[in-house]
Parts: C-alpha cells; sequence; structure tokens
C-alpha cells in the first residue's frame, strides 16, 4: 500500500513538473496559484549553477514572475542575454554571484514589470546611468562589487514614483553622491554599511527614511552632516573604528529620526548635550559597546520623546514617572518623568 501511494504521488509530481510548458532542462519551475478557486498563477523560475555552456537567453514559461539566474558565470551582460518571451513578464531578477562586470544599457530595457533586481556578488564597477530606465524597481541589491563612486541619479530614470530601496553594502566605496539636476530621486532606504567612506555623504534632498553607515572608517561626524534629510527615521552609524568626535548639532536636521545606533564605537568617548539638538522624536539610542560610559545631565529635556537608551556593555535605561505628588494650589496630581537604568545609581 505504502509502495502504491510513493509511486502515485511520484507520477503526480512528474505530470504538475511536466504541465509547465517551455521549462529549460536545467531549471525547476513551479506555478504557484492565488485568488478565488486559483484564477490567478505566477511562474517561478530556478536556473541556479547551471554552468557556462548554457547560452543566453534560455527558454522560460511565458508568464514567468520569478527568475533566478545566480551562479551562472555569465561574464558582461549584454543586449541579448534577457530578451525572449516571458522576460518581459519578470516581477523579480536574480543575477548574483555571475561575475557579471558590465551590465549594457539596454540589457534591462524589455523588463517593465521588474520590480526587484539582485546584481551582488558581482564584478560592477559603473552602470550606465540609464541601465534603469523605464523600470519600476522597488528592491536593487548591488551588494559585494567593486563600486568605488556612485551616483544615485542612476535611478531618476525609473518609470514610476514608487519609493527605492539600494543596498551598496560591501563595496569600496569612497564617494557617494546624488546629482538631482531638478530631478526627483525616490529612495527611502539606502545601506552603505562595509565600504571605504570617510565621511558622511552628502545625499541632501533625497527623502531616505532609512540610512545605514556601519563599518566606514569615518573619523568625525560634522556639523549639518545630515542637512535635508528631514525625512529619516532609522540611521545606524555603528562599527566605525575611526570615529572619535561628533561635532555639536551634527543631528539637528533629524526632526523625524526615531531609532539612533551609535554601537561599537570604541574611540567615542564623551558627547556634549548639542549633539542632541533637534532629535525631538528620537525614541531609541544605542550607544552599546562604544567608549561613551554617561551622558551629559538632564536627557530628557535635550530628547523630549526618548523611550530606551543602551549604554556601555549591559547598561539599559528606560523613561519612566515618578511617582505622582499633589499639587494643593492646582488641586491636581502632578508627574515628572526620568530615566531609569538597571544600573543602581545610574538616574539620567
Amino acid at each position: 500500500m505504502a509502495l502504491l501511494l510513493w509511486v502515485g504521488l511520484s507520477l503526480l509530481l512528474a505530470v504538475q513538473s511536466g504541465a509547465v510548458r517551455n521549462c529549460h532542462p536545467s531549471c525547476h519551475c513551479e506555478v504557484e496559484s492565488f485568488g478565488l478557486f486559483d484564477s490567478f498563477s505566477l511562474t517561478r523560475v530556478d536556473c541556479r549553477g547551471m554552468g557556462p555552456s548554457v547560452s543566453m537567453p534560455i527558454t522560460i514559461p511565458l508568464d514567468t514572475a520569478h527568475l533566478d539566474l545566480s551562479s551562472n558565470d555569465m561574464g558582461p551582460l549584454s543586449d541579448a542575454m534577457l530578451a525572449g518571451p516571458g522576460y518581459t513578464t519578470l516581477i523579480s531578477l536574480d543575477l548574483s554571484s555571475n561575475k557579471i562586470t558590465k551590465v549594457s544599457p539596454s540589457a534591462l530595457s524589455k523588463l517593465r514589470y521588474l520590480e526587484s533586481l539582485d546584481l551582488s556578488y558581482n564584478n560592477l564597477e559603473s552602470l550606465s546611468p540609464s541601465c534603469f530606465s523605464g523600470l519600476p524597481l522597488a528592491e536593487v541589491d548591488l551588494s559585494h562589487n567593486s563600486f568605488q563612486e556612485f551616483d544615485m541619479a542612476v535611478f531618476s530614470a525609473k518609470v514610476n514614483s514608487e519609493p527605492v530601496s539600494v543596498d551598496l553594502s560591501h563595496n569600496k566605496l569612497v564617494s557617494v553622491s546624488a546629482t538631482l539636476h531638478g530631478r526627483a530621486l525616490h529612495i527611502q532606504s539606502v545601506n552603505l554599511s562595509v565600504n571605504q567612506l570617510v565621511s558622511v555623504p552628502n545625499m541632501a534632498g533625497l527623502p531616505l527614511r532609512y540610512l545605514n553607515l556601519d563599518a566606514n572608517p569615518i573619523l568625525k561626524i560634522k556639523k549639518g552632516a545630515f542637512g535635508q534629510l528631514k525625512d529619516l527615521v532609522y540611521l545606524s552609524v555603528s562599527g566605525l573604528g575611526e570615529l572619535h568626535e561628533i561635532e555639536p548639532h551634527s543631528f539637528s536636521d533629524l526632526q523625524n529620526l526615531q531609532v539612533l545606533d551609535l554601537s561599537n564605537n570604541s574611540k567615542l568617548k564623551n558627547l556634549s548635550p548639542a549633539v542632541f539638538c533637534g532629535l525631538d522624536s528620537l525614541q531609541e539610542l544605542n550607544l552599546s559597546g562604544s567608549g561613551v560610559t554617561y551622558l551629559p545631565t538632564n536627557m530628557l529635556s535635550h530628547l523630549p520623546s526618548i523611550k530606551s537608551i543602551t549604554l556601555g556593555q549591559s547598561i539599559h535605561c528606560w523613561r519612566m514617572q515618578k511617582q505622582g505628588q499633589f499639587h494643593r494650589q492646582m488641586g491636581q496630581v502632578q508627574h515628572n518623568e526620568e530615566l531609569h537604568c538597571n544600573v543602581d545609581g545610574i538616574v539620567l
């Protein structure tokens, strides 16, 4: 009985696999159905690791939405390599780990529905200004490449105004710019961690909500370094081995910032009260693993919205109300707030 059941399941899987037309023999194609009575379907195609002997473009089903072409040693990406039936319906495309050194200006031009693009773990040093022209991109992974300079203006040719998240971590970046020339760049998230930036890059005017500058050789954060990034909600400046100073008013333009991560900056020893000026919306401040072991007195006056602060190796402070006292003239109980810490004797 068990043997018959196993044979039946095997035949069923074989029939389902064979039902996906135009699936390349080296690929695995799977149809995903959605909606009432499975009225809507998308095809996911996995062609990882086919090897350099397979010529591009390969044959894929006409309704392919997700295509994984990673680890195929493709080399330079030419106009013809992503052309043909099935490619025009792609929503996501994985081209990681392909030894890509160059992307032709028109190589992606036919992918009019592409929202997610993974070009990580390649050998890219530059991109054509028009390589993303007409694409409705929402996520672009360019991490683990060889970029030394990068201009965010490459995303100005996007076909829609939907925000895009960009990962440029683990490159060799020494310069990042945003050449606007009156154009709008709808970029909401940028990861610049593990690069060679020695100062905070000027990205004034971008509607960023998330920015990661971790593990860069930044020596000093200067006054106004984050100018015109008023939409920023999350900022991580962690693991900067050479950071020794943050000038007063460095964060003064970040009135909507809610989370600030300054952890693991061992050479950063102290912070003046003016460093925190303008951070009216800040709720979480992380200074764990840094050289900062104390903070200016009366921190609540500088950070009116703060809920938690982490210091040293294991000092956690959180906002609490003092026991209410009855005010005779006002006829009501007054509550004062302060930061209490899990280490005795520390009250901010």
